[in-house]
């Protein structure tokens, strides 16, 4: 018989058994590709979080936001993990995704060569990001929340939770170095070390200020903080 039921290592959520659709939702009979169908399961954790926080991601609940089985969730996703870890992904996705279509924009104007040019797209890339953060500060407080599920779990005995937030935090490190390399071939900028070290230490202090943001809405406070991080990314480049 089938449970309503996601593994997380030391921690199980679970609710009553089903082998059906959920009783206060009507099936969804759309048919959708299973890439549709995870994305929208996706979107309907993420907007469960939001409301709720991570301890309102259950199967059921899942379902009953899409309005599907119990099973099609299980068949979607066998483990919470799984799921935690396409939901941070999708976050950060979301932020990355925006400070591109800005960069792309704004295009290779002749005004953004050198080191004032890197720092104007960084900035700008900056942002973006922030634009999005502003406006919708509980998806990004569910990074965090999603970081600290997950190292406690790891903590609790569940080594493969770690991978959960590990996860996370490369994927930002590899959008931020993808995002910092083009910004440098689009001002004729080379980085004097590896993009790859300025991403890291540029997203640590990043989180910080956003984090610290969250708990104090001094807006006038990280508008600061991003501006002498994108002076600091830019004084990491010399002309090529």
């Amino acid at each position: 018989m089938m449970t309503d039921t996601m593994t997380t290592g030391a921690v199980t959520v679970q609710s009553a058994p089903s082998g059906g659709p959920t009783a206060s939702a009507p099936v969804s009979t759309a048919r959708l590709t299973a890439d549709e169908r995870r994305r929208q399961l996706i979107e309907c954790a993420l907007d469960i979080a939001e409301r709720g926080g991570i301890g309102a991601v259950t199967v059921r609940a899942i379902a009953r936001e899409a309005g599907i089985s119990l099973g099609m969730v299980h068949y979607c996703f066998t483990s919470k993990e799984a799921l935690l870890t396409e939901m941070a992904e999708r976050l950060v996705l979301e932020l990355s995704t925006a400070s591109q279509m800005v960069l792309a924009a704004v295009g290779d104007a002749p005004q953004a060569h050198g080191q004032a040019g890197l720092r104007e797209f960084v900035r700008i890339g900056l942002k973006a990001m922030w634009s999005i953060v502003e406006a919708n500060p509980n998806r990004r407080l569910l990074t965090y929340e999603i970081a600290t599920h997950a190292l406690r779990l790891r903590e609790a005995g569940s080594p493969d939770a770690g991978d959960v937030v590990g996860e996370q935090y490369r994927i930002m490190d590899r959008e931020v170095t993808a995002f910092l390399d083009e910004c440098a071939d689009r001002t004729g900028m080379v980085w004097t070390e590896p993009v790859a070290s300025i991403a890291h230490r540029s997203l640590s202090v990043v989180d910080g200020l956003v984090l610290r943001w969250l708990v104090d809405r001094d807006t006038d406070a990280i508008t600061l903080g991003l501006a002498e991080v994108a002076n600091a990314i830019a004084a990491k480049a010399v002309e090529s």
